[in-house]
């Protein structure tokens, strides 16, 4: 494996570098985004309880233990408990609005890797396809082998850029569309807490 890379070249190295950001990013992006770690359902029960029987203390409290996306924008609600429902709904409009940065967190690096890294080895062909037609121009198509062998070098780096590209993007596109769905539903759960703090 090693031989593998050292034969692509100097573009590997930013192919590599790019490649360790990826896999973190998924891995961090993997255990952020559960649902029991982002929504948990049993805390949501309790904090709806909480608030069916007006215990705002002891629901802030729960709020502020537990910190998520979801138990923030519930901690923004309880607090501004006593304004108008119009205005308390501004309120925790405007507290989802701050976790979407949060839930959605390096997603544009993970992006911008799965299309440079491609990029990258396309220039690495290019660059040794530059160098095999700067050989044949000096010393003439006399050996094939050897061209062979540099275009198996020229190549490595666009197999190397695909290989981290295509896992980047199909894991960004996966990530987008479950913060999306956490997002949506932090908005249902956000409105349900709403009509039970302002209940008549």
């Amino acid at each position: 494996m090693l031989s593998f890379v050292v034969k692509g070249g100097w573009l590997m190295v930013p192919i590599g570098v790019c490649s360790i950001i990826a896999l973190g990013i998924i891995i961090e992006r993997l255990i952020s985004l559960r649902y029991g770690r982002v929504l948990s359902e049993d805390l949501l029960i309790q904090i709806e309880n909480l608030l069916r029987d007006r215990k705002i203390h002891e629901s802030t409290h729960l709020c502020k233990r537990f910190p998520s996306p979801l138990t923030r924008i519930l901690l923004s609600a309880i607090l501004n408990h006593d304004k108008e429902k119009n205005e308390l709904k501004e309120v925790i409009e405007d507290a989802g609005r701050h976790e979407v940065p949060m839930l959605e967190k390096h997603l544009t690096i993970l992006g911008t890797i799965s299309v440079i890294t491609p990029l990258i080895g396309l220039l690495g062909t290019v660059w040794g396809m530059i160098q095999v037609f700067d050989q044949i121009s000096v010393h003439g198509v006399g050996n094939p082998a050897n061209l062979a062998g540099g275009i198996y070098q020229a190549l490595i780096t666009t197999a190397a850029g695909l290989t981290v590209g295509i896992p980047a993007l199909v894991f960004n596109n996966y990530f987008q569309s479950k913060s999306d769905s956490i997002i949506i539903e932090l908005e249902k759960i956000s409105v349900k807490m709403l009509n039970i703090i302002k209940r008549n």
